[in-house]
């Protein structure tokens, strides 16, 4: 790890380019851009370190910045945040206590969506974030209650 590679105290680019179906195929997952850098930048030191801090424990990013090439084979939506470096599922056996936290500590956030497994939080520069909070099909969990 180098230098340039430290977002914040707990988390680094490498991290969110990491991807072993990228090796498995071949694909170049690299940060391609000075665009999605700075995205993955403000997700990180505006959203996941301050939820980070706020939890006590370590989060793992499940999957953070895709390639086109690797969204597109693993089933992400055509308009995945994660192609632009703003979204990040991280691994969660309880992901409704994230939830919680970023909601608890007024976290801006673009989209949350609850999985049975992981947590997806995304964060955008390009406009006013949306506060959306969606359950996908496979969690049967406990829902936030928001006013």
């Amino acid at each position: 790890m180098n230098s340039n590679d430290q977002i914040s105290p707990n988390f680094t680019y490498s991290e969110f380019t990491a991807s072993r179906i990228a090796e498995g195929f071949h694909i170049d997952n690299n940060i391609p851009s000075e665009y999605v850098r700075l995205n993955i930048h403000a997700l990180v030191t505006l959203l996941l370190q301050p939820l980070r801090d706020a939890c006590g424990h370590a989060l793992k990013v499940n999957s953070g910045y895709r390639c086109k090439k690797l969204n597109d084979l693993v089933g992400g939506s055509k308009n995945s945040q994660h192609i632009k470096g703003q979204a990040a599922d991280i691994a969660s056996d309880a992901p409704i206590r994230l939830a919680r936290i970023v909601i608890d500590r007024g976290l801006d956030f673009d989209q949350m969506i609850l999985y049975h497994n992981f947590i997806h939080l995304s964060y955008t520069l390009e406009r006013p974030n949306r506060k959306q909070i969606l359950y996908s099909k496979d969690y049967y969990g406990p829902k936030l209650y928001t006013l």
